[in-house]
């Protein structure tokens, strides 16, 4: 599963967290990502099925302006628009470069 991102949300460690609901895994988690991003993430806030998906989602879901946009204009994924690659995903791709990798990929094949 990709988010609109590009980040492999199989491989999140929020996803496993809650799909095992391991309050172990969601402390350590939100520890590495308030250092990493510089931001106040608590534990409660990792939880997710991943945000192309119903269900469960990181606190940041509903804030954020890359799934919005995704949505927005029904693609399944950013490497699949029309504006492949926009500033705010340049943005967010400079703290997390394997998901533009990944959406690099995607845009390859179509």
């Amino acid at each position: 599963m990709t988010a609109y991102c590009g980040i492999r949300c199989d491989g999140c460690p929020a996803l496993k967290a809650t799909m095992e609901d391991d309050n172990e895994l969601r402390a350590k988690t939100a520890a590495q990502w308030s250092k990493e991003f510089n931001a106040e993430i608590p534990p409660e806030a990792v939880n997710c099925h991943g945000c192309t998906v119903e269900g469960l989602h990181i606190q940041h879901w509903e804030e954020c302006g890359i799934r919005k946009c995704a949505q927005a204009k029904e693609v399944a994924n950013c490497g699949h628009c029309a504006d492949y690659s926009c500033e705010q995903l340049d943005k967010f791709h400079q703290m997390v470069p394997d998901a533009r990798k990944r959406l690099d990929e995607v845009r390859s094949v179509l």
